[in-house]
């Protein structure tokens, strides 16, 4: 099932300058980017993403870490592509994450884990709806898609 999900490149993953290879592994999988853009995360926007957390201990922290620097926000599509991103980012504590996934190779940290990925369709269609207008998504079917998946997988 074709499916859309919001990804986050956070604070940490700009920092370390490590964008440029988690895009291509997403890239290199197949994968679709829909929308991109750099932005910073206000707090009001903070409050909204994790809307859940707020009220939570931990939330002040979560906070400061996300709106301290600039993170990329992409939409991305593709076949169960909620299930696939996630599993390709590993465990959300980069100490447990299996070697091969993003947090496994690159992270060492709970909160500082490089990179956010929607949960569910609900989330994402949410989250999706925090970060781009209708307008900011450009569809488009790559030439390359029938040397990625049979005809009957769309």
């Amino acid at each position: 099932m074709m499916q859309r999900s919001l990804v986050l490149l956070k604070p940490d993953c700009i920092e370390r300058r490590l964008a440029g290879q988690i895009i291509a592994r997403f890239e290199a999988k197949g994968l679709n980017i829909v929308a991109m853009k750099m932005l910073r995360v206000t707090p009001e926007l903070a409050k909204q993403h994790y809307a859940e957390h707020v009220a939570k201990p931990f939330y002040p922290s979560l906070e400061k870490f996300i709106t301290s620097a600039p993170i990329i926000a992409l939409a991305i599509e593709g076949l169960d592509v909620i299930r696939v991103v996630r599993d390709m980012l590993g465990a959300t504590n980069g100490l447990n994450a299996a070697p091969g996934t993003i947090r496994g190779d690159f992270s060492s940290s709970r909160q500082m884990n490089l990179v956010h990925a929607s949960d569910s369709e609900e989330s994402a269609q949410r989250e999706l709806d925090l970060y781009f207008d209708s307008a900011e998504f450009c569809d488009h079917e790559l030439l390359l898609t029938p040397s990625m998946r049979a005809e009957d997988e769309a």
